[in-house]
Protein backbone atom coordinates (compact mmCIF):
# COMPACT_ATOMS: atom_id res chain seq x y z
CA UNK A 1 0.00 0.00 0.00
CA UNK A 2 1.62 3.18 -0.95
CA UNK A 3 1.85 6.09 1.37
CA UNK A 4 -0.24 9.55 1.15
CA UNK A 5 0.52 13.06 0.90
CA UNK A 6 -0.75 15.24 2.71
CA UNK A 7 -0.32 19.41 2.86
CA UNK A 8 -2.11 22.15 4.21
CA UNK A 9 -1.55 24.23 1.01
CA UNK A 10 -1.36 23.77 -2.80
CA UNK A 11 1.63 22.05 -4.45
CA UNK A 12 2.54 23.15 -8.05
CA UNK A 13 5.53 20.11 -9.74
CA UNK A 14 6.83 20.94 -13.28
CA UNK A 15 7.64 17.51 -14.98
CA UNK A 16 10.55 17.65 -17.41
CA UNK A 17 8.78 16.33 -20.63
CA UNK A 18 10.94 12.97 -20.82
CA UNK A 19 9.26 11.69 -17.67
CA UNK A 20 5.84 11.08 -19.53
CA UNK A 21 6.12 7.40 -19.70
CA UNK A 22 7.34 7.17 -15.77
CA UNK A 23 4.24 6.80 -14.23
CA UNK A 24 5.38 9.60 -11.33
CA UNK A 25 3.44 12.26 -13.43
CA UNK A 26 -0.10 10.15 -13.11
CA UNK A 27 0.89 9.73 -8.82
CA UNK A 28 1.49 13.29 -8.89
CA UNK A 29 -1.64 14.71 -11.06
CA UNK A 30 -3.85 11.76 -8.72
CA UNK A 31 -3.05 13.54 -5.70
CA UNK A 32 -4.91 15.88 -3.81
CA UNK A 33 -4.18 19.56 -3.66
CA UNK A 34 -1.17 18.81 -6.30
CA UNK A 35 -1.04 20.13 -9.65
CA UNK A 36 1.21 19.04 -12.70
CA UNK A 37 2.86 21.16 -15.39
CA UNK A 38 4.96 19.44 -18.02
CA UNK A 39 7.59 20.91 -20.49
CA UNK A 40 11.10 20.76 -20.47
CA UNK A 41 13.72 21.39 -17.93
CA UNK A 42 17.11 21.94 -17.97
CA UNK A 43 18.12 20.48 -14.93
CA UNK A 44 16.42 18.10 -12.93
CA UNK A 45 12.95 15.63 -13.66
CA UNK A 46 10.68 17.51 -11.29
CA UNK A 47 10.83 20.87 -9.96
CA UNK A 48 8.19 21.66 -6.53
CA UNK A 49 7.28 24.78 -5.85
CA UNK A 50 10.76 26.06 -7.56
CA UNK A 51 11.99 24.98 -3.98
CA UNK A 52 13.50 21.38 -4.63
CA UNK A 53 14.75 19.59 -7.88
CA UNK A 54 14.87 16.03 -8.31
CA UNK A 55 16.71 14.04 -10.54
CA UNK A 56 14.84 11.07 -10.80
CA UNK A 57 16.72 7.51 -12.28
CA UNK A 58 15.65 3.80 -12.38
CA UNK A 59 18.49 1.45 -10.85
CA UNK A 60 18.53 0.58 -14.60
CA UNK A 61 19.35 4.05 -15.46
CA UNK A 62 21.51 4.61 -12.74
CA UNK A 63 23.53 1.66 -13.73
CA UNK A 64 24.15 2.93 -17.41
CA UNK A 65 24.40 6.68 -16.18
CA UNK A 66 27.53 5.38 -13.77
CA UNK A 67 29.16 3.74 -17.09
CA UNK A 68 28.91 6.59 -19.48
CA UNK A 69 29.68 9.26 -17.07
CA UNK A 70 25.96 10.76 -17.09
CA UNK A 71 25.37 10.56 -13.22
CA UNK A 72 28.61 12.41 -12.46
CA UNK A 73 27.94 15.65 -15.15
CA UNK A 74 24.14 15.65 -13.80
CA UNK A 75 25.34 15.33 -9.97
CA UNK A 76 28.04 18.37 -10.50
CA UNK A 77 25.17 20.38 -12.18
CA UNK A 78 22.77 19.99 -9.33
CA UNK A 79 25.24 20.86 -6.75
CA UNK A 80 26.19 24.15 -8.22
CA UNK A 81 22.40 24.71 -8.29
CA UNK A 82 20.90 27.22 -6.29
CA UNK A 83 17.87 25.56 -5.40
CA UNK A 84 17.70 21.97 -2.71
CA UNK A 85 18.23 19.18 -4.86
CA UNK A 86 18.14 15.14 -4.90
CA UNK A 87 18.41 12.09 -6.45
CA UNK A 88 15.46 9.58 -6.18
CA UNK A 89 16.82 5.98 -6.73
CA UNK A 90 13.17 4.00 -7.99
CA UNK A 91 13.38 0.29 -8.59
CA UNK A 92 14.65 -2.98 -7.04
CA UNK A 93 18.67 -3.48 -6.31
CA UNK A 94 18.06 -6.49 -9.02
CA UNK A 95 17.69 -4.22 -11.84
CA UNK A 96 21.21 -2.77 -11.75
CA UNK A 97 23.56 -4.24 -13.83
CA UNK A 98 26.88 -3.58 -12.37
CA UNK A 99 29.17 -4.73 -9.28
CA UNK A 100 28.36 -4.01 -5.95
CA UNK A 101 31.15 -2.20 -5.16
CA UNK A 102 31.08 -0.13 -8.57
CA UNK A 103 27.66 0.68 -7.60
CA UNK A 104 28.63 1.36 -3.59
CA UNK A 105 31.62 3.48 -5.23
CA UNK A 106 29.34 5.47 -7.18
CA UNK A 107 26.81 6.32 -4.48
CA UNK A 108 29.79 7.25 -2.36
CA UNK A 109 30.95 9.83 -5.24
CA UNK A 110 26.92 11.25 -5.34
CA UNK A 111 26.16 11.55 -1.83
CA UNK A 112 30.05 12.64 0.00
CA UNK A 113 31.67 14.24 -3.28
CA UNK A 114 28.98 15.68 -4.65
CA UNK A 115 26.79 16.54 -1.58
CA UNK A 116 22.98 14.68 -3.06
CA UNK A 117 20.74 13.04 -0.77
CA UNK A 118 19.59 9.91 -2.19
CA UNK A 119 16.66 8.31 -1.92
CA UNK A 120 15.05 4.91 -2.60
CA UNK A 121 11.69 4.19 -4.00
CA UNK A 122 10.46 0.96 -4.89
CA UNK A 123 7.79 2.59 -7.50
CA UNK A 124 6.74 5.57 -9.61
CA UNK A 125 3.86 5.83 -7.05
CA UNK A 126 6.68 6.20 -4.03
CA UNK A 127 8.21 8.61 -5.85
CA UNK A 128 5.55 11.16 -5.96
CA UNK A 129 5.00 10.44 -2.64
CA UNK A 130 8.93 10.77 -1.64
CA UNK A 131 9.00 14.49 -3.38
CA UNK A 132 6.12 15.87 -2.34
CA UNK A 133 6.89 15.06 1.31
CA UNK A 134 10.60 16.16 1.04
CA UNK A 135 9.85 19.78 -0.42
CA UNK A 136 7.17 19.82 2.75
CA UNK A 137 9.65 18.95 4.80
CA UNK A 138 12.28 21.64 3.28
CA UNK A 139 9.03 24.25 3.04
CA UNK A 140 8.75 23.59 6.91
CA UNK A 141 12.53 23.67 7.81
CA UNK A 142 12.20 27.05 6.47
CA UNK A 143 9.71 28.32 8.54
CA UNK A 144 10.84 27.75 11.38
CA UNK A 145 14.33 28.75 11.36
CA UNK A 146 15.21 32.94 11.35
CA UNK A 147 17.16 33.42 8.13
CA UNK A 148 20.68 34.76 8.80
CA UNK A 149 22.42 37.05 7.16
CA UNK A 150 25.57 35.65 6.44
CA UNK A 151 28.22 37.24 4.08
CA UNK A 152 28.87 33.46 2.02
CA UNK A 153 32.52 33.76 -0.04
CA UNK A 154 31.78 33.44 -3.93
CA UNK A 155 32.97 29.58 -4.97
CA UNK A 156 34.03 29.77 -8.87
CA UNK A 157 33.39 26.25 -10.51
CA UNK A 158 36.99 25.64 -10.82
CA UNK A 159 37.34 25.79 -6.83
CA UNK A 160 34.19 23.69 -6.56
CA UNK A 161 35.73 21.03 -8.76
CA UNK A 162 38.83 21.65 -6.72
CA UNK A 163 36.86 21.01 -3.43
CA UNK A 164 34.99 17.91 -5.43
CA UNK A 165 38.77 16.40 -5.86
CA UNK A 166 40.35 16.69 -2.53
CA UNK A 167 37.46 14.51 -1.31
CA UNK A 168 39.18 11.59 -2.45
CA UNK A 169 41.80 10.34 0.39
CA UNK A 170 45.11 11.38 -0.30
CA UNK A 171 44.47 13.95 -3.10
CA UNK A 172 45.15 17.83 -1.72
CA UNK A 173 44.73 21.10 -3.23
CA UNK A 174 48.31 20.68 -5.35
CA UNK A 175 47.32 17.31 -6.65
CA UNK A 176 43.47 18.59 -7.60
CA UNK A 177 44.91 21.60 -9.15
CA UNK A 178 47.33 19.60 -11.55
CA UNK A 179 43.89 17.17 -12.44
CA UNK A 180 41.77 20.68 -13.48
CA UNK A 181 44.88 21.72 -15.41
CA UNK A 182 45.39 19.00 -16.87
CA UNK A 183 42.31 18.03 -18.20
CA UNK A 184 40.67 21.04 -18.34
CA UNK A 185 37.24 20.09 -16.44
CA UNK A 186 35.95 18.04 -14.32
CA UNK A 187 33.80 15.74 -16.62
CA UNK A 188 36.89 14.97 -18.16
CA UNK A 189 38.48 13.99 -15.12
CA UNK A 190 35.27 11.30 -15.53
CA UNK A 191 36.00 10.10 -18.36
CA UNK A 192 39.84 9.47 -17.80
CA UNK A 193 41.58 6.13 -17.06
CA UNK A 194 44.08 4.62 -15.05
CA UNK A 195 46.74 5.13 -17.44
CA UNK A 196 45.72 9.21 -18.36
CA UNK A 197 45.45 9.91 -14.59
CA UNK A 198 49.08 8.68 -13.97
CA UNK A 199 50.83 11.12 -15.96
CA UNK A 200 49.84 13.43 -13.96
CA UNK A 201 53.18 14.50 -11.65
CA UNK A 202 52.61 12.96 -8.22
CA UNK A 203 49.73 10.51 -8.74
CA UNK A 204 50.74 7.13 -8.75
CA UNK A 205 48.73 3.64 -9.15
CA UNK A 206 47.24 3.73 -6.04
CA UNK A 207 45.92 7.31 -6.09
CA UNK A 208 44.75 7.00 -9.68
CA UNK A 209 42.96 3.76 -8.59
CA UNK A 210 41.15 5.79 -5.59
CA UNK A 211 40.03 8.41 -8.05
CA UNK A 212 38.54 6.72 -10.45
CA UNK A 213 36.64 4.24 -7.07
CA UNK A 214 35.98 7.52 -5.78
CA UNK A 215 34.10 8.04 -9.42
CA UNK A 216 31.74 4.96 -9.24
CA UNK A 217 34.17 3.52 -11.97
CA UNK A 218 36.00 0.09 -11.57
CA UNK A 219 39.90 0.14 -12.78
Amino acid sequence: MNPTFHSEKATTVVADDRERASGVIESLAATSGVSVEVRHLKLGDFDVDGRLLVERKTTFDFALSVIDGRLFRQAYRLMTSERRTCLILEGPPTDIKMSREALQGAMITVTMIFGQPVLRSRAPAETAWLMLTAADQVSRSETRQPRRFVRRRFRTPRRIQSEMLQAVPGLGPDKAGALLAHFGDFRRITSADLDALMQIPGIGQVLATRILWALGIRP
